[in-house]
């Protein structure tokens, strides 16, 4: 039976709490962004994320080193499963809107446009339309 190495990840949150003096809460904000001292973070075990395949190789104790091996979509982290499916959704709007654009308007509806202008003035004129 074949074997496989399988890499699972989950995310987790790690905090910290600082005070930093600013004129504003967006100076005050960029001051924490850049502030690279992580000596008091905490661990939020409670807030981990999901657990997710993030590598596949085939072979026994063959991680980073066997055949890597694509995982399955419905393995993966949820905000990629998510922003797959955003735009395998934006694509089928797109699809669908196209296909509407293109298909022939329901008999008994009138052309719309130049052409059905010009074969509608004919009518009222008493010529016959022409093709």
């Amino acid at each position: 039976m074949p074997e496989f190495a399988i890499e699972t990840t989950y995310h987790l949150p790690v905090f910290r709490q600082s005070t930093y003096s600013a004129d504003t809460p967006e100076a005050a904000c960029r001051l924490a962004i850049e502030d690279n001292d992580w000596s008091g973070q905490k661990e939020d075990y409670e807030s981990s994320g999901e657990s997710h395949v993030t590598g596949i190789c085939e072979g026994a104790e063959a991680a980073y080193r066997g055949q890597a091996i694509p995982v399955p979509a419905h393995f993966e982290e949820e905000v990629q499963r998510k922003a797959q499916f955003e735009l395998m959704l934006g694509m089928l709007k797109i699809i669908v809107g196209d296909a509407k654009a293109r298909r022939p308007p329901p008999a008994g509806v009138a052309r719309q446009g130049r052409m059905g202008d010009r074969a509608r003035r004919s009518d009222r004129q008493g010529r016959p339309r022409s093709s």
